[in-house]
């Protein structure tokens, strides 16, 4: 085919594409979009025992609104946090353990577990070199997914997915997720940008929130306020229910029988999606705009004129949405929000950046109150952890390349526990139904057509 029949075939395919269904369909054959009620609950798929997300009590038979709860292996996030940074302890490891094994490590557990998790975080030298800086890719996310499936090949158990087995690759993917991440980005730096390519390796007696400053900071240097705060982003984004769309995919795809390696990278895959592990990254672009749109920051008026606009489609990226507000779940709080206000907030001050953390609180607490003017609201509104979490990275000299890929470094946690519960219960393969509403067709030899 010439570039001229080319370039008409391709503008031809929008006419010939078709697919659109009318919505009344959904509600006639009581199709639940999203797999969510028409309330917004999702429909109910599976059990779990990993973690509780509830924004609701039930009083009198009735549904009531209440704060969001977060339980992590039936321990409360806020109890949680409050333990390991009461004793000064950075907590993720603790929670990658609580999460694989449904129980709190005793020291000598703890001890021995990070000990392992050391020992793992390493990669081959000829595979950072062939599969992450030959081939560097302008989305860390996808270099992430393409060096998760080059695992599988050095791997001599790839294929075994016994539970025992598949715990031990999921503790090398949790050791080895920062790495990834952080040479993904310098590949992209040094290929991309044209800055130094530095590729530092990781040191045995740190944690993981403080190796990746370590790894990425150009003198290696952090403060115990960014590491511990980095450390608490980890903690709160480590696992959020089996309902969530990337942990969703990791039952389906771990239900078929598939590979470790295989259902990592189509969770990557679904965390990517701007809907998902991407909102921050809108978060810190519609605060962005925001500064240079309204001139006083603490005129509450002007605040809310320009999120007015926003909901109108003026403002921003004119989709009409208010980035880090509201929740699929929650809906009077995010608990994740509410905890890491508390650490955001010093931070700031630390940084010299008050006014701008200001700015980000007034949003939250105006936001509610202007969404509500404007449009019918069924559940509360709410800051989520993504409203914040932005900030935060952007305060620590995270790129905004690595927002999403962060997230995976926490999540990674979660998504092994719900591989392995999925492994372990030997449940069907996840088979949900769609129905054909297109008519009848009568094909037509070539020659008549």
């Amino acid at each position: 085919m010439d570039n001229d029949k080319l370039i008409h075939f391709k503008n031809t395919i929008p006419k010939k594409l078709s697919g659109f269904i009318e919505p009344e369909l959904f509600l006639k054959y009581e199709v639940k979009r999203g797999l969510r009620d028409v309330d917004g609950h999702g429909v109910l798929v599976g059990l779990t025992e990993i973690s509780q997300v509830n924004a609701s009590i039930v009083k009198n038979n009735k549904t009531i609104p209440a704060p969001g709860v977060l339980k992590y292996r039936g321990i409360s996030i806020e109890n949680l946090v409050d333990g390991f940074l009461k004793d000064g302890r950075f907590g993720f490891e603790e929670t990658c353990y609580l999460l694989l094994f449904s129980e709190l490590p005793k020291k000598d557990e703890l001890k021995n577990f990070t000990g392992l998790l050391s020992k793992y975080r390493n990669l081959p030298d000829d595979f950072v070199r062939d599969m992450i800086l030959k081939m560097p890719s302008k989305n860390i996310m996808n270099s992430l997914a393409r060096s998760i499936l080059a695992l599988y090949s050095i791997d001599d158990k790839a294929e075994d997915t016994s539970a025992s087995n598949v715990l031990e690759q999921c503790m090398r993917l949790i050791a080895c997720f920062p790495l990834m991440v952080v040479y993904g980005y310098q590949a992209l730096s040094h290929y991309h940008n044209n800055n130094n390519l530095l590729i530092r390796s990781p040191l045995e007696e740190l944690s993981t929130a403080e190796n990746i400053l370590y790894m990425l900071r150009d003198d290696s240097k952090y403060t115990k306020l960014e590491a511990t705060i980095l450390d608490l982003a980890l903690v709160l984004h480590a696992e959020h229910g089996g309902g969530n769309n990337s942990t969703f995919v990791t039952h389906v795809i771990t239900s078929s029988g598939s590979d470790t390696y295989s259902v990592i990278a189509a969770a990557l895959g679904s965390l990517k999606g701007p809907k998902h592990g991407g909102a921050n990254i809108k978060v810190v672009q519609m605060f962005e705009d925001m500064k240079e749109k309204v001139s006083d920051w603490k005129d509450d008026a002007e605040i809310k004129q320009y999120l007015l606009k926003i909901l109108t489609k003026e403002a921003f990226d004119k989709t009409g949405l208010i980035y880090g507000m509201g929740h699929a779940v929650y809906s009077i709080s995010d608990p994740r929000a509410v905890i890491f206000k508390k650490y955001v907030g010093r931070l700031a001050k630390a940084k010299g950046l008050e006014d701008e953390y200001n700015l980000y609180a007034k949003v939250e607490e105006l936001a509610p109150i202007v969404i509500a003017s404007v449009r019918k609201i069924y559940k509360g509104v709410s800051a989520n952890v993504d409203f914040y979490s932005g900030f935060v990275y952007r305060m620590l000299g995270i790129p905004d390349e690595m927002f999403t890929p962060i997230f995976a470094v926490a999540r990674i946690a979660g998504w092994s526990a719900h591989r392995i519960e999925e492994i372990i219960n030997n449940g069907k393969i996840i088979r949900p139904a769609y129905k054909c509403v297109s008519g009848n067709s009568t094909y037509i030899p070539l020659s008549d057509r």
